[in-house]
């Protein structure tokens, strides 16, 4: 794993992937020509293969969707749920507020407020399983919607954003799917297989981005429509796709991104003030029922609906293709997308947190919008608005502003529903054109993007695709072609499943090794301390000078007699001396080559803590006090080294490595052959790696 950085490369830097952009551009744009210059035969062709896929491969979208959601959650509530998305000393960069509003904000789109009507609406007149316009179909209308923008959608973006987050932050390699698949592939991922792995998973994403662009072009014309009247058709819908890519070239060339995430949590407002408005001046009672109801048939029912295929339904493949499988391909397409910035925005959370916080907070959210939305169509139709309900089936997107006007100060709410629409729009568009960047560059650092000239080239050619799936027929374009490019990206999930597994057995063995050893009596920050030594620490608040003092005349010195060991014993190892420019104190870092298994790292390096604020030190305002603390490569051991002996500090290196040869035994006792564990030791070696036991010091 430590190779990983070295591997994927480059050295520093960015670089664009030629060979990804080249043939991603070239799939994307073949298609627009064809649906172009063919519209009627791309519709028709898009139409049977969706067909097919609904008939003979349905199942396996309903089964992978099942697949991950108990992955995620088996991931969330194992022991390796404690593990962070970066080093163990890692926090979380954004308070649990701020962040869980980023969560939400990252994977809604306009496309839920396109469905919000038209879904419960339509399952409510044309129900899969259920008698047409009865009371069991009415109550089941909204929650089809809710399950299909509920827990499914979140827990693919959790699988493919804390992935990516944990080898990016936590092994340094870059942000990106290649990346997620090291283990598996090795090297491998920097060729011809993590090119294939980066143009099934950025022409997946273009789809994606694309559809959602469509239908929001679609809806804001309407808006446009009733506030400016200007006339609903292809002209508009382009001249709106043309928008997003002026506002997408201006963030690039003005430096306003921070911009646009304030526009992503003001719309996170505007959006909970048109809901309020709903529910204040609308049927107030019946819509804060019918949400607790939803509420409770949303978990009651939600594994049957998970595992259904409609296989003893007449017609129901069909209704699959439209509703379940294109959702499913539809999230399947979004997951880089938002795993990617879900990944930017966790940095320091634990696996845990990461996956309950994304499959709750915004879920419940989602189920809100929904809720509120869809009853209220609802009751329209159950009212006898019967015209009202056949405009939201055949036309969705003037059947949502169809319900606005329906309101108190239409013209208010239409207003501020368009608002939100194009903001919702104009910020996935930009979002999107930086995720496909950075998909089709190599970079080392994960904080960093991709080329701006590249986000530009993007915007342009997703515009492309989106002009050409609404010439070719619009929405249900779009839905075919969304469920056909999703269809890999299964796979991908499937690989990022198994190669996550495998570095949580690694993270297992690493926990049981060091187990095992505190099992046999054996303590970690330095066992053997006197009692003097430790209630002196304990009072003890050292400065910088006496930090560095100490690290040089002592832990310098111990971590030299170890190596001189070592290499005295027939086993390569050296102590390296770094200047850290942020504390000033030198780092002392011992390794030992382990062959093909993961090198041994000891280091000893200065951070900064708060003093305790009781006792003499706060009363004369000292708030900061040093530590040398031990780290390993997966971050800090969390004890402090100060006013130990070198003979102790020794013993605790020596613990240290034997902690270490322990994980090397676990992760080649449960694991098979693979990049970070292989299969183990031929007769007559002597250990894990052919190294010898610890040496004897004292």
């Amino acid at each position: 794993m430590q190779r990983g950085p070295t591997d994927l490369g480059p050295a520093g830097g960015i670089t664009v992937n030629k060979v990804v952009l080249g043939v991603s551009s070239a799939v994307i744009l073949a298609f627009s020509l064809w649906a172009i210059l063919s519209p009627s035969g791309a519709q028709s062709t898009l139409s049977g293969v969706v067909t097919w896929i609904s008939t003979n491969v349905g199942w396996f979208y309903v089964l992978t969707v099942t697949v991950v959601i108990g992955f995620v959650l088996w991931v969330a509530l194992s022991k390796q749920g404690t593990v962070r998305l970066g080093p163990d000393h890692s926090r979380p960069q954004y308070s649990l507020f701020t962040w869980v509003a980023m969560l939400f904000a990252a994977g809604v789109g306009i496309d839920m407020l396109f469905f919000s009507v038209t879904g419960p609406v339509t399952q409510y007149y044309a129900p899969p399983t259920l008698d047409a316009e009865s009371g069991e179909a009415a109550r089941d209308a909204v929650v089809w919607t809710i399950f299909h923008y509920g827990v499914a959608g979140w827990s693919m973006y959790s699988l493919l954003g804390m992935a990516m987050g944990y080898f990016a932050y936590r092994w340094g390699m870059p942000l990106s799917i290649r990346a997620v698949l090291y283990p598996l592939f090795g090297k491998r991922v920097r060729g011809a297989t993590g090119h294939v792995i980066d143009i099934v998973t950025l022409v997946g994403t273009v789809f994606g981005v694309a559809t959602s662009m469509g239908i929001g072009v679609v809806l804001l014309n309407i808006g446009l429509e009733h506030l400016l009247g200007l006339p609903a058709g292809l002209a508009v819908q382009i001249a709106l796709v043309a928008v997003a890519v002026v506002m997408t070239i201006a963030a690039c060339t003005s430096g306003v991104d921070k911009g646009i995430r304030l526009i992503s949590e003001l719309n996170i407002w505007i959006a909970a003030a048109m809901l309020l408005y709903i529910i204040v001046t609308g049927r107030t009672a019946f819509l804060l029922s019918a949400i607790v109801e939803n509420i409770g048939r949303f978990v009651t029912t939600l594994p049957g609906r998970t595992m259904e295929t409609m296989a003893y339904e007449s017609g129901g493949s069909e209704w699959m293709a439209g509703w379940t499988l294109f959702f499913w391909a539809f999230w399947l397409a979004w997951g880089p997308f938002v795993g990617l910035f879900l990944a930017r925005i966790s940095r320091g959370r634990t696996l845990r947190e990461f996956v309950l916080a994304a499959i709750t907070a915004p879920v419940l959210c989602d189920l809100l919008i929904v809720s509120v939305f869809g009853n209220s169509a609802m009751s329209e139709v159950l009212g006898g608005n019967d015209a009202f309900g056949k405009l939201a089936m055949k036309s969705p997107e003037e059947g949502w502003y169809a319900l606005l006007e329906m309101f108190p100060g239409a013209s208010f709410l239409i207003g501020l529903a368009t608002l939100s629409g194009l903001l919702f729009y104009l910020t996935s568009a930009n979002s999107g054109a930086m995720v496909m960047s950075n998909f089709s560059s190599t970079i080392r650092d994960p904080g960093e993007d991709g080329p701006k000239w590249l986000r530009i080239y993007w915007a342009v050619l997703t515009a492309v695709l989106t002009v050409a799936m609404l010439i070719a027929g619009g929405v249900t374009t779009m839905e075919y072609a969304t469920l056909i490019f999703a269809l890999p990206v299964t796979v991908i999930a499937y690989l990022v499943m198994f190669s996550f597994t495998k570095v949580l057995r690694m993270e297992a063995a690493e926990r049981e090794g060091w187990a095992r050893l505190r099992a046999a009596g054996l303590r970690r920050g330095g066992a053997g301390r006197s009692w003097r030594q430790r209630m002196a620490s304990i009072r003890a608040y050292p400065g910088r000078d006496q930090v560095a003092q100490f690290s040089d005349s002592v832990v310098g010195p111990a971590l030299e007699a170890v190596a001189e060991e070592f290499r005295a014993s027939g086993t390569a190892a050296a102590v390296e001396r770094a200047e850290e420019p942020l504390t000033g104190v030198d780092e002392y870092v011992l390794t030992v080559p382990m062959g093909e298994e993961r090198d041994f790292l000891y280091k000893v390096a200065s951070v900064q803590a708060p003093v305790p604020q009781i006792g003499s030190k706060a009363s004369r305002g000292e708030t900061r006090y040093w530590r040398l603390e031990v780290f390993s490569q997966t971050g800090s051991a969390g004890y402090d080294l100060m006013g130990m002996t070198d003979q102790q500090i020794i013993e605790d290196v020596l613990d240290s490595y034997e902690a270490h040869l322990a994980f090397l035994h676990l992760s080649t006792e449960h694991d098979g052959l693979s990049s970070i564990a292989p299969v183990g030791l031929e007769t007559g070696q002597e250990s894990i790696a052919g190294e010898p036991a610890p040496p004897r010091i004292g």
